[in-house]
């Protein structure tokens, strides 16, 4: 099991021309090396855990989800079966946020329900790179085939719906229903925000999801050009089995939690793992996460996504986020000793 697990990291750490990633470093921690551990509420953290550790398939992880429920004392759980790993690969850590959106919308298209959410065609599945932002949207080739789940009165809106990945549409007839991320183009995602900077138009620090939607609402047609900027366009799919008081499905098909799931770079960061968050700047957060979400953004060993929770004032806040801090991977402990270099055994 050893040589197999260093050889699942070797393979993660290796570029495509065969050599390794040298900035990439694992180091097991100690408990005590985690700032503000003691502080956190660790039952809460345990609660989220349990939601999803049961789909693990490996036999360390779970042994490790059978014995959640044991252990009385959730720190002790954690501190008994897991060890923190710190994984770095060279990019400068970055945390940021997300949420699930609230769009208005009707099932047929009138008045101001003009913008569609739409299915995924079948012949973009398995297709690789398939048409473009823009090509999808001028072409037609969506257009009159049944593939239509809402119509939005928001352009931007929708367009940053498809950034989160799911969400829910309040229907003009006082029922909601939620979507969730049915596919995609397979075209990579491109950072309007980053685009806006390129050009002038703001500073890095200026860039936030309000700011970015003020300035397309404000030019409404060199606006539907810069949102045409990012190539990438996400389908969607309605999701009925989740219960309006839980959160939205993560990547792990589950529901996920308010300020306790991050989304993460599933190469670095084994999904469904607790995570301890030491995120700096404005607001600092110490908090054991859990990995239950991914993201087209999410890249790299030191990079998450905080989920916020639901509707505006979430969206608000997650938009505001973009912090350095340190993020640490907590594994069962043999893995985690499997996965360090064997010089340093």
């Amino acid at each position: 099991m050893i040589q197999s697990l260093r050889a699942a990291l070797t393979a993660v750490l290796v570029m495509a021309g065969g050599t390794a990633v040298s900035e990439t470093s694992l180091k097991i921690l100690s408990f005590e090396e985690l700032d503000g551990w003691a502080e956190d509420d660790h039952e809460a953290a345990r609660t989220v855990f349990l939601n999803t550790c049961q789909d693990f398939d490996a036999p360390d992880w779970r042994s490790v989800c059978s014995a959640a429920a044991g252990i009385k004392d959730a720190r002790k759980f954690f501190e008994l079966l897991f060890r923190p790993v710190l994984i770095e690969d060279g990019a400068e850590p970055l945390f940021t946020g997300y949420f699930e959106p609230e769009l208005n919308g009707a099932r047929s298209p009138y008045g101001q329900f003009r913008f569609p959410v739409y299915r995924m065609p079948p012949e973009a599945r398995g297709a690789g790179p398939w048409l473009t932002r823009r090509e999808l949207e001028t072409s037609g080739v969506l257009k009159g085939r049944g593939l239509e789940i809402a119509w939005v009165d928001d352009s931007v809106e929708l367009f940053f719906l498809q950034i989160q990945g799911s969400g829910r549409i309040k229907m003009a007839d006082g029922s909601t229903i939620r979507v969730g991320y049915g596919g995609s183009n397979g075209r990579n995602y491109s950072s309007i925000g980053a685009e806006l900077v390129r050009r002038g138009v703001y500073n890095r620090h200026q860039v936030s999801a309000e700011v970015i939607k003020n300035w397309v609402r404000r030019n409404p047609v060199a606006g539907a050009e810069l949102l045409r900027h990012n190539d990438s366009y996400v389908f969607f799919r309605e999701v009925n089995r989740v219960a309006a008081d839980k959160g939205p499905l993560g990547a792990m098909n589950r529901s996920i939690t308010t300020m306790r799931t991050v989304a993460v770079d599933p190469k670095f960061t084994p999904l469904g793992a607790p995570v301890w968050l030491e995120k700096d700047g404005e607001g600092p957060m110490r908090r054991l996460m859990i990995a239950q979400d991914t993201g087209s953004a999410i890249k790299g060993a030191q990079r998450a996504d905080i989920f916020f929770g639901t509707g505006d004032v979430a969206g608000k806040a997650a938009g505001k986020l973009k912090d350095p801090g340190r993020m640490v991977v907590f594994l069962p402990i043999q893995r985690a000793y499997a996965m360090l270099p064997e010089s340093i055994l």
